[in-house]
């Protein structure tokens, strides 16, 4: 899982009572980074009073009424919802739909019900007679139906969750349709211990500059923040106790998509995990040495690929404790880094199964093998990178208490909960040369195997994102030995 800011109007949908739709793809074993094209054409017997299309895809799709752009849903966990009356006409029309994968299985669902003048009403939903094709082709096939509509990992995602409106008004509440306004949470809806306050900084509106998923701070204390899957910004913020509004502004530099950020050196690293801009940059570390007289940026310069991409590519950066070195995590559908020179765990590393490994039934992570998610450090020039520990799932982060020891935040497979293999998202100790044990599928290492480093402690389900220590921090003492983990789960 990956964070998401949400700013805009949110609306419940109510349950699909009749046919349902289904989850539909290209091919049962989807691809990572994959691209497709869908469509459905459908006849509509009269002037149209009123139509709603319903979209959610893993991990992400564009759909396009008669030609025309009708929505955009951001991810699979919270559908988008729109008005499409004006674009759906009499007679013949045709739904067609621009969706792409991140990493591991999927799938797409769409429902778009209409009713005309005269009160008759239809409904056009995702199915296997709809046609597929790649992007730009015109080879079109017949859909491959993934699941039934409430089958896993998605679950009855229609039923009871928030969707994005996608036009820029909602439209007025139905009985039993709730709108809430979640431009951001209101900080006196924050529940914090005794002594501290949360103030609102500003509301990131999506739409426009995306989710933000990293953060620096530049050394005219100005935050350097990344869109998962877009640009770099620059965001001034007022004084403590100062009025004021943020200045956000978008850098001119030409690289985004970063999961990690780090101002160090004189220089903005910048760690690109999803593709973007025209061409995309590589996955990898990347460096910007900056210029205070100018407040400029020389041209990105790649200081080692580390391919992989989506939720479980390459992450978060840290400088060292003493100041000399960049550290930086992976995921697990990260590949090592290119040329790497030194591992200090030994780079023997296999499944090592005693009995036949079952393979994750939804086909996530299917195939990946061994050392799994890892965490790494280089020179600020990039000329040698070490391996320090692997064996993660998926840590977003980590951080650095004030003794100089890291911990790293790692997830889990949530929809292994109740399996002998499932493991918690836990807390865990990086030390030199350490194994922890993730292997794809049933395989995953107990903690009690002796070549497998235990946890501190287990978290429970969720999805780690962002920690920091309070080293530092004007917290009481306590607090400032305390690491600070991020999840941002949100229930259903």
């Amino acid at each position: 899982m990956k964070p998401r800011l949400l700013a805009s109007l949110l609306l419940a949908i109510p349950s699909f009572a009749a046919a349902d739709p289904v989850w539909i793809w290209s091919q049962k074993e989807a691809h990572n980074g994959e691209k497709e094209q869908f469509r459905k054409t459908f006849t509509v017997p009269g002037p149209v009073k009123s139509a709603t299309l319903v979209v959610t895809c893993d991990n992400g799709a564009k759909a396009f009424l008669n030609g025309k752009p009708a929505l955009d849903n951001p991810d699979w966990d919270q559908p988008t919802r729109a008005d499409v009356k004006n674009l759906v006409r009499a007679g013949e029309n045709e739904l067609r739909l621009d969706a792409h994968n991140r990493d591991g299985g999927a799938a797409l669902l769409v429902s778009l019900t209409i009713e005309t003048q005269d009160g008759k009403k239809m409904a056009v939903e995702s199915a296997g007679d709809w046609q597929t094709a790649p992007p730009g082709g015109s080879d079109w096939k017949p859909s491959v139906v993934i699941a039934k509509y409430g089958a896993g990992p998605w679950g009855n995602i229609l039923e009871g969750k928030a969707a994005t409106v996608a036009s820029g008004k909602a439209a007025a509440p139905k009985r039993g349709v709730r709108a809430v306004n979640t431009e951001a949470t209101k900080p006196e809806d924050i529940v914090t211990l005794p002594g501290f306050k949360v103030e609102l900084l500003y509301t990131v509106p999506k739409s426009e500059q995306g989710s933000w998923v990293a953060m620096t701070i530049d050394p005219k204390n100005r935050f350097i923040v990344s869109d998962q899957h877009g640009a770099i910004y620059r965001a001034t913020i007022p004084a403590l106790g100062a009025a004021g509004e943020v200045k956000v502004e978008k850098l001119p530099i030409e690289i985004g998509g970063a999961h990690g950020l780090l101002w160090a050196f004189d220089s903005l690293y910048v760690m690109v995990d999803e593709k973007f801009g025209t061409p995309p940059r590589d996955q990898g570390l990347w460096r910007l040495k900056y210029h205070a007289a100018n407040d400029s940026f020389d041209a990105p310069v790649l200081l080692r690929r580390m391919p992989g991409s989506g939720e479980h590519g390459p992450h978060s950066l840290a400088l060292s404790p003493d100041g000399k070195s960049i550290y930086f995590c992976c995921g697990n559908h990260t590949k090592l880094p290119e040329n790497m020179e030194i591992s200090r765990a030994a780079k023997v590393w296999d499944e090592d199964h005693l009995l036949p490994r079952l393979w994750d039934a939804n086909g996530h992570a299917r195939g990946i093998l061994a050392p799994g998610g890892y965490i790494g450090k280089t020179d600020p020039d990039g000329k040698k990178i070490e391996m320090i520990c692997a064996g993660f799932r998926n840590e977003f982060d980590f951080s650095f208490d004030q003794n100089g020891e890291f911990f790293a935040y790692d997830a889990d497979m949530e929809w292994d909960m109740g399996a002998p293999w499932y493991r918690p998202t836990r807390i865990n100790h990086g030390v030199s040369g350490g194994e922890y044990g993730w292997r794809s599928g049933s395989g995953k290492w107990p903690a009690y195997y002796a070549d497998s480093l235990p946890e501190v402690v287990d978290i429970g389900p969720g999805s780690p994102t962002g920690t920091v220590f309070g080293t530092g921090a004007k917290f009481p003492a306590k607090y400032q030995r305390a690491l600070f983990g991020n999840d941002w789960t949100y229930g259903t």
